[in-house]
């Protein structure tokens, strides 16, 4: 009985040969050889052939050695992706690259992402470093626009129809902007802009973006259209910050010779789902729901969670994970989706995540002139914040009087309107207020709403300066001028 099973199948095999030949010495016989062929690829290779090309663009939008955290997210998104199969040619890395080999590392040309957690800069290309690291770079790279870089590998998106594209960008933010080691910021009209040049162009099938920031969703919320083929997921909504995590002296804490931050509670959550999970099984919808629930932090938004968003073409949420991150083969026999049960994470407010690094900077320094040193430095960050917030609140007093001044300025538009109607307005208000009151810095971005509202309420110039000069008339931002660190706008 076997035997003729045997038989019974194979004699199907050698009549569907002989066609083949048949349909080969026949007149026109390539073009129909090439049907035939399609229709005996394997499930996996008919993927691939589907599939076009993966790209990825990874963005680490800070610098400085107590902003570890972002640097260490973008080089183990980038491992993640190189185990998922991505090229290296495919992926495109921003990063200021200040950390691995800084003198305050105490594991010199190595990052970790996780307190147990393997080297990830190991392998990472260094595309656009340093000074390259800049909004007008992003732009170019995303529009596959060579002659516009300035800089770097000169690596860009040269996606094609079929191709897919995944950006992941980890940094500060505020209403508006996402934080760039170089100024400009990048403003959410432009970025919005290059996306829709990039549809244009019709040069992708799919996008899917993610965006680690606070007020992240304010990026999006009110100005993405659903006709992108563009699905984005963002750590946080328009008004609430996101979270640092692994922190010293938090639960899980990293190795005790780290004084700063080795991770973002949203990105943290992505790239260990994906590690995993079978990204041939799970969805992108499936991801983002274990995403929420764990960047809530299982609903602690007071002490340390914010409400992930989306935006954008939904119904690519159906799609798997590994069309835009890869497949892992490692992962073939791990569940699609399994249940998250992990406790709550202790956080860190992203803007206060600095001075926490500085504080612990000062409390383990055993040199008395160093210590004096930290402490100076401790201590200007902090006037200059409580001089940026007292001076948006004078602003607020002197444009719109002592009773309505600061419900003005702290506004929040309806869901679904843009944060600013005149986004060159925006870019304006910031240069004025920066010349006169100081540069903004990734702390000061919070007040993005504040301009954004005085716009909103056509406000003069002319009366704006009076009213920046009055507020900061008296005083000296010294090495806070934006002469030293360039205009936000």
């Amino acid at each position: 009985m076997g035997k003729q099973g045997f038989v019974s199948h194979k004699k199907p095999s050698l009549l569907f040969l002989l066609l083949l030949l048949f349909e080969a010495t026949d007149v026109g016989g390539a073009a129909r050889l090439n049907h035939w062929e399609s229709g005996i690829r394997l499930p996996s290779e008919k993927d691939d052939q589907e599939l076009g090309t993966r790209w990825a663009v990874l963005v680490a939008g800070s610098s400085g050695f107590g902003n570890y955290r972002h640097q260490a997210d973008v080089c183990h998104a980038y491992q993640l992706l190189r185990k998922g199969g991505l090229k290296e040619e495919n992926i495109i890395v921003f990063m200021q690259d200040d950390i691995a080999m800084n003198e305050l590392n105490p594991r010199p040309g190595i990052i970790i992402n996780h307190p147990q957690g393997d080297d990830v800069y190991a392998g990472v290309p260094k595309d656009y470093t340093g000074e390259n690291v800049t909004a007008a770079n992003l732009y170019a790279v995303l529009l596959g626009n060579t002659s516009a870089l300035s800089g770097g590998s000169g690596k860009v998106v040269d996606s094609k129809p079929d191709d897919r594209i995944f950006i992941y960008y980890s940094d500060h933010g505020g209403p508006g902007v996402l934080g760039m080691p170089n100024m400009p910021f990048l403003y959410a009209m432009d970025f919005l802009d290059v996306l829709k040049k990039k549809h244009a162009a019709g040069s992708y099938r799919e996008m899917v973006i993610y965006v680690e920031a606070c007020e992240s969703g304010s990026i999006f919320e009110g100005i993405m259209p659903n006709d992108l083929n563009i699905y984005v997921t963002t750590a946080s909504n328009a008004q609430e910050s996101s979270w640092g995590t692994y922190c010293p002296e938090m639960d899980p804490p990293p190795p005790p010779e780290f004084l700063t931050c080795l991770g973002d509670l949203y990105s943290v959550a992505w790239m260990e789902d994906s590690e995993t999970h079978n990204l041939k099984r799970e969805t992108v919808e499936q991801q983002y729901e274990t995403v929420r629930k764990r960047t809530s932090n299982f609903d602690a938004y007071a002490t340390g969670g914010s409400h992930v968003m989306e935006y954008g073409n939904t119904s690519i949420k159906a799609e798997k994970l590994y069309l835009y991150q890869g497949f892992d083969p490692a992962t073939i026999n791990f569940p699609p989706n399994e249940v998250n049960h992990n406790p709550r994470m202790e956080a860190i407010n992203q803007r206060d995540a600095d001075i926490l690094f500085l504080w612990h900077m000062y409390k383990n320094s055993e040199d008395g002139s160093k210590k004096k040193e930290i402490l100076t430095q401790i201590t200007e960050t902090m006037r200059h914040r409580i001089h940026l917030d007292g001076s948006i609140d004078l602003l607020g007093t002197i444009l719109y009087g002592p009773a309505k001044g600061s419900a003005v300025l702290n506004a929040i538009r309806e869901p679904g309107l843009p944060l600013v109607d005149d986004w060159h307005c925006l870019k304006s208000t910031v240069r004025l207020f920066e010349t006169h009151c100081g540069s903004l810095t990734q702390y000061g971005m919070k007040h993005m709403r504040a301009f954004a509202n005085i716009c909103n309420s056509g406000v003069p110039r002319s009366l704006l300066e009076e009213a920046c000069v009055a507020a900061c008339g008296g005083h000296d931002p010294r090495r806070w001028h934006p002469s030293n660190h360039g205009y936000s706008a």
